[in-house]
């Protein structure tokens, strides 16, 4: 026998189990720029397709843990032929159809998911890899299946995949939906430091002087263009007067707080710099003391579902999410990690100069 024909189907069989265990790791993979991939999986594919948040917790964690079993159980002389190769071949088949669908309806662009943040591929590239893969796996078995003595053992593949999805649930933290989404977060919040709250005393004491003061007065007309509602105004019920900035962020998220970081920045160096608002998704949101500890201020915020959070902030956008928004009409919105649409302080501050809209 050729050399090639007799390391050939291990070959085959390690690579094959390699992408599989790779792909499944990559899905539980952190991702730095936002939160772990499986949560990004559940809200983009799974909860559009219906899913509720239970289920989607369930169907994803066993889908990884299936991923990973198949590999694994493709190392071992087990129902090979008979169950394992038309497993794995079956899975990267439907694959193929979602991939497919998913240029069809959004493009071949961004990260297909196949291998988390780990891996960044496009669904064009993982349907070429999927259906390698599918090759190389009817090869082995057409080609080499009969060559090796088929053993049956069906409880131990169970056992194994059954392991494998218990491996997931439990190695993979979930995430508790917020009951109250629309509900006061004062007492979320840090306390303001003596001199903050001092401070806040004063400007109200003025501005009701000033008040006093201007009875007789004309009231100035309105800055900027005319009112309009943003459609935010269910979270924070001053978000259309006059400017405001409103965040999206994920408390966990390294560029969500590197962006905060920057807005703060720029509130201590640019005066009349517009109010800020956040809303949180609510995941690690024990994690939102540390992420303003981080930002360097405290900013009134909202806890949201994880479902309304990417409602409100629209499932084709990825945190963070900056908008600019003047008398609730929409000025920038600024969205994503990196990219021409990521949030750009130079350009904010542009925006904020503007003395009208275009």
């Amino acid at each position: 026998m050729h050399p090639i024909e007799r390391y050939l189907p291990w070959s085959i069989r390690i690579l094959i189990a390699s992408l599989f265990i790779v792909s499944a790791y990559g899905k539980i993979y952190p991702d730095p720029s936002a939160y772990g991939t499986i949560s990004m999986f559940e809200i983009k594919q799974l909860y559009p397709l219906g899913f509720s948040i239970e289920w989607a917790k369930i169907f994803s964690r066993s889908l990884i843990g299936i991923e990973f079993g198949l590999g694994a159980l493709l190392l071992f002389p087990f129902d090979l032929n008979k169950r394992v190769i038309p497993a794995l071949i079956a899975m990267l088949s439907i694959f193929v159809v979602h991939l497919i669908i998913q240029i069809i309806t959004s493009g071949n662009s961004g990260n297909c998911g196949c291998f988390g943040a780990l891996l960044p591929m496009t669904p064009l590239e993982a349907i070429m890899k999927n259906i390698l893969s599918i090759g190389l796996l009817i090869l082995l078995s057409k080609r080499y299946g009969k060559s090796w003595p088929e053993k049956s053992n069906f409880w131990f593949l169970t056992t194994i995949l059954s392991l494998s999805m218990l491996l997931m649930f439990v190695t993979i933290p979930t995430y508790k939906a917020a009951v109250q989404t629309q509900s006061s977060s004062n007492d979320k919040q840090p306390q303001p430091s003596k001199s903050t709250t001092q401070t806040m005393l004063i400007d109200s004491t003025s501005i009701s002087d000033q008040k006093k003061d201007s009875t007789n007065e004309v009231a100035p007309k309105p800055e900027g263009p005319k009112m309009k509602k943003s459609g935010y105004e269910k979270y924070f019920s001053n978000i259309n007067e006059g400017k405001k900035i409103l965040c999206f962020f994920a408390p966990s998220c390294d560029h969500c707080r590197a962006t905060a970081k920057q807005l703060t920045a720029m509130k201590n160096s640019i005066p009349g710099f517009p109010e800020m608002q956040i809303l949180f998704m609510d995941e690690a949101a024990e994690e939102i003391p540390s992420f303003f500890e981080f930002a360097g201020a405290t900013y009134n915020y909202k806890v949201m579902d994880i479902i309304e959070f990417w409602g409100a902030l629209g499932n084709d956008r990825e945190v963070p999410g900056v908008v600019y928004l003047w008398n609730g009409n929409v000025v920038k919105f600024y969205h994503g990690p990196e990219g021409a649409a990521a949030f750009n302080k130079g350009d904010l501050k542009t925006q904020l100069e503007k003395k009208k809209l275009r």
